[in-house]
């Protein structure tokens, strides 16, 4: 398993309770693949520093996760294809930290 950091912004139009649905939605799809939510941490709703596809504001959700790869794959695809989801970076800060070593 393979510690992973994932950074969600979704539509700034869509309200609380469905950025949270939405959120608690991808956590379960991360367990049902054999993997675990470490942490979630809601920065909330943000303006953005330009325009992204008309819309000037988002919602940012930053998520730790122990992934395998085939299942990192898995929820790559299924944000690629969430309506909901404008942006979104998934990195391992593990080897970020070596490079700047």
């Amino acid at each position: 398993m393979n510690t992973y950091e994932l950074m969600v912004i979704l539509r700034g139009s869509l309200d609380e309770q469905t950025v949270q649905s939405r959120i608690e939605q991808l956590t379960k799809t991360v367990e049902q693949l054999g993997g675990v939510v470490d942490k979630v941490d809601h920065w909330g709703k943000r303006a953005f520093a330009y325009e992204i596809d008309h819309m000037t504001e988002g919602w940012y959700v930053v998520l730790d996760l122990q992934l395998d790869n085939s299942a990192q794959a898995e929820i790559d695809r299924q944000l690629r294809i969430a309506d909901e989801i404008i942006r979104f970076k998934m990195i391992r800060p593990d080897l970020r930290r070596k490079r700047v070593s």
